[in-house]
């Protein structure tokens, strides 16, 4: 495995510190360590992906602003947290204490574009709930967008891969989500892992 540059962001500077302690034990490197207030494209521009620490707090608005340019690896207390990062735009949930061995790879895997649950959140977040909804239907078109969708791949990559116009592959995924109810792309992936029409 290729050593990356991660970014560390967190609110507090002491579970910032053990953090970037423990990203060293990974074979990662440091490219910096950051208030949330501090996390922006600018100031993370030598990353190759985030390890963000929310503490005990909700995922903030900080979060989803980077995680459209860069691979957000949330590191979450509790394990209701990791649903509301994975919406905001997180490419991964991991507990805090997590093993460095355990960081590194979810660290390595959300920045080659792939969606990193924890074993414990994952069993959690991906059972269905009694009751749930039933979604609408999708297009088989439609459901080939969303594998690609749970792959990580953006609209001008998917357009690529099925050889189709970048606004063809828009207007689809812009169907999956309101067929899903989803806000943004990974609140979808996450609802269709729910729903049985993904496996991730």
């Amino acid at each position: 495995m290729e050593p990356l540059r991660i970014g560390v962001v967190g609110e507090d500077a002491l579970a910032r510190g053990g953090l970037a302690a423990r990203l060293a034990a990974t074979g990662h490197a440091l490219a910096a360590e950051l208030s949330p207030a501090e996390a922006d494209g600018p100031a993370l521009s030598g990353a190759d992906a985030v390890a963000w620490d929310l503490g005990s707090d909700p995922a903030p608005g900080e979060l989803t602003a980077l995680a459209e340019s860069l691979p957000v690896l949330a590191l979450v207390a509790r394990g209701q947290q990791a649903g509301g990062a994975l919406a905001a735009g997180a490419r991964g949930a991991l507990h805090r204490e997590a093993p460095p061995r355990l960081l590194g790879a979810a660290l390595a895997a959300a920045a080659h574009g792939l969606l990193v649950l924890d074993p414990g959140l994952g069993a959690r977040l991906l059972r269905t709930e009694p009751g749930a909804e039933a979604v609408e239907p999708l297009t088989p078109r439609e459901r080939e967008v969303l594998a690609l969708l749970g792959d990580g791949l953006s609209n001008k990559e998917i357009a690529a891969r099925l050889a189709v116009a970048e606004r063809t592959a828009k207007f689809h995924v812009e169907s999956i989500l309101a067929k899903l109810g989803a806000a943004n792309r990974a609140e979808a992936v996450m609802r269709a892992a729910r729903s049985g029409l993904l496996s991730v």
